[in-house]
């Protein structure tokens, strides 16, 4: 046998000894060939990436495989969730109210009355430009509405007030572009998480009305923003073409211009900028979909 022919026989186990679900006697050249590629490219083979499913007249790969950019493969799958040239319609709806009345432990205050309650809308639509991904547009409309009929103190000369005749309304609405990549749980396509990043564009007015002076002292603010937020979720099939999705903000940045007046005099106007990282209890958002 000639070295170069030694040579090449060398190489060949070498390469094929690099790939962990075969052995050198089960890989053809084709297959050896093929999983070289893969692993120049970053992506880490298994058997189970080569199960298909049927979407409408087309077959596809049941896993989406990602490239593996760390040292260890985890075996974790990003399983087919949405395919492809699928559009989504959603909405989101969220309501909350509050009175003194209706909570026991305030019972023991006198003379508080307070209410409040705040609605919202989000319909969205997207299209999925790609396996689990989309790219979408969301309108957003909030209202809040607040009312403080009288709260009063009396604990002595050093720590008494009365509050009363209070109220404070705000109305906003935004628009905006959003992606989301949803990454799938198993292979009944039921379950999947996701990770939303969306920029909006908003605008809304916010009045407070209080006593003073003997009188009512009336304050509006119109203010224009900017923010980019993102937001994890859950997704899940309830039914075969309505999805349930729950989402919370944990990240944003945001951008704000506002211009207030009083008793129609203007008081002046402030830009302000800002950046949150946490999870808001308050920007909880359940929603129901609709996948054509």
């Amino acid at each position: 046998m000639k070295t170069s022919h030694k040579i090449f026989i060398a190489l060949t186990v070498i390469a094929a000894m690099s790939v962990n679900a075969f052995t050198v006697s089960a890989l053809p050249a084709d297959s050896l060939a093929l999983s070289s590629k893969r692993i120049v490219k970053g992506h880490v083979y298994h058997p189970e990436f080569d199960e298909k499913v049927i979407v409408g007249n087309d077959t596809t790969n049941l896993i989406i495989q990602d490239k593996n950019y760390g040292r260890y493969d985890r075996g974790l799958f990003n399983y087919l969730f949405i395919p492809k040239k699928q559009w989504t319609f959603g909405l989101m709806a969220s309501y909350g109210e509050f009175d003194a009345s209706d909570v026991q432990i305030l019972q023991a205050l006198k003379d508080f009355d307070f209410s409040g309650k705040q609605y919202a809308i989000r319909p969205s639509v997207a299209y999925f430009f790609k396996n689990n991904q989309c790219i979408g547009l969301k309108f957003d409309y909030t209202r809040q509405e607040a009312d403080l009929g009288r709260f009063a103190v009396n604990l002595g000369e050093d720590l008494s007030f009365d509050i009363h005749d209070i109220s404070y309304y705000s109305t906003n609405y935004s628009f905006g572009v959003f992606y989301r990549n949803y990454v799938g749980l198993g292979k009944s396509r039921r379950f999947a998480v996701f990770n939303e990043a969306a920029l909006t564009f908003g605008s809304g007015t916010s009045r407070f009305r209080r006593p003073y002076n003997s009188g009512i002292r009336d304050t509006q603010t119109q203010y224009t923003d900017v923010a980019l937020n993102f937001s994890p979720g859950l997704c899940v099939f309830i039914m075969d073409y309505v999805s349930f999705n729950i989402s919370f903000g944990v990240f944003g940045v945001h951008l704000r211009n506002e211009k207030q007046t009083t008793d129609g005099v203007d008081e002046g106007s402030r830009f302000s900028s800002g950046a949150d990282f946490k999870f808001n209890l308050f920007n909880i958002n359940f929603g129901i979909g609709v996948h054509i």
